[in-house]
C-alpha cells in the first residue's frame, strides 16, 4: 500500500490503556486484554505508516506498573518476551526502525538480549521509526538524563553554563527522536501518567473513550483529523 499525501503528524505517542477494561467486558482474564492489545499494536504500526506518520511510539509498561499484582506483571512479562523476540521478524519485514525507551536494567537478562538484538537488526531500517517505551517513567527519563550530565560537568567535557535545553534533551531516551505532535490515550481516561513530560511541551492531546484493543486506522484517523483542526500555536498567547 502506498502512503497517504494528506497532512499526517510527523510523531504520535500512544498510551495504551484500557486492555484490563475490555478484557472485563467480556468476563476474561486482564491478560486477555494485554495479548489483545498488543495486537492493535501490530495493526497500528502498519495503519500509521501507510497514513504518513514517520515517529510512533507507545507506553507498553511504566515504572508504576510493576506494582500491579504479580500475576499480572508476570503475564505482561510473558507477552512482552515474545513480542521482542516476534518484532525481530516482523520489523525487518516491514522496514521499521525500533528503539526501546525506559530503563531495562531490572529487566531478565534474555530481555536485554532481545532488546540489544532488536536494536541492532533494525537500526537502519527506513519506514516507521517505532518506538516502546518499556519500565519507563518520565520522571525516571529526567533524573537519569540529570546524572548523565551532572557527570559530563566533573569530568570537565562540559561546562555548567553551556548546558541548554536543546543540549539537555540529548541526554533522554529520545535522544535522536522529534518530540511528538500528537498525543492520543484510549479509555477515557485525561491523564500523562508520567509518559513523556519533557517532550509533550508543546503537542496536542487527544482523548478517545475507545479501549485500546478496540482501536482502529478509522480511530487514528479521528484523532489525525483532530489534530488537522488546530490552530498550531507555541507559548502561551
Amino acid at each position: 500500500m502506498e502512503r497517504s499525501e494528506f497532512n499526517a503528524p510527523n510523531h504520535v505517542a500512544i498510551i495504551l490503556d484500557g486492555n484490563g477494561r475490555w478484557a472485563k467486558k467480556r468476563f476474561l482474564p486482564r491478560k486477555a486484554g494485554h495479548a489483545a492489545g498488543s495486537k492493535t499494536v501490530e495493526q497500528i504500526c502498519e495503519d500509521a505508516y501507510n497514513m504518513g506518520i514517520n515517529y510512533l511510539t507507545v507506553y507498553a509498561f511504566s515504572t508504576e506498573n510493576w506494582k500491579r499484582s504479580k500475576d499480572e506483571v508476570d503475564a505482561l512479562m510473558k507477552l512482552l518476551r515474545q513480542y521482542l523476540k516476534d518484532c525481530i521478524k516482523r520489523s525487518t519485514k516491514n522496514n521499521m526502525c525500533v528503539k526501546v525507551l525506559g530503563d531495562i536494567t531490572p529487566l531478565a537478562e534474555d530481555m536485554k538480549q532481545s532488546i540489544r538484538e532488536l536494536e541492532e537488526a533494525t537500526k537502519n531500517n527506513t519506514g516507521l521509526h517505532f518506538q516502546v517505551a518499556l519500565n519507563y517513567g518520565s520522571r525516571d527519563e529526567i533524573i537519569r538524563g540529570i546524572r548523565k550530565l551532572c557527570q559530563k560537568v566533573r569530568d570537565g567535557a562540559i561546562r555548567e553554563e553551556d548546558i541548554c535545553e536543546e543540549m539537555f534533551s540529548g541526554y533522554l531516551d529520545t535522544k535522536g527522536i522529534p518530540d511528538p505532535d500528537l498525543l492520543i490515550r484510549t479509555s477515557g481516561e485525561e491523564r500523562l501518567s508520567n509518559f513523556l513530560l519533557w517532550q509533550l511541551a508543546y503537542t496536542e492531546f487527544y482523548f478517545t473513550d475507545v479501549l485500546w484493543p478496540d482501536f482502529n486506522k478509522k480511530e487514528l484517523q479521528k484523532a489525525v483529523d483532530y489534530y488537522n483542526q488546530r490552530d498550531r500555536r507555541f507559548g502561551a498567547v
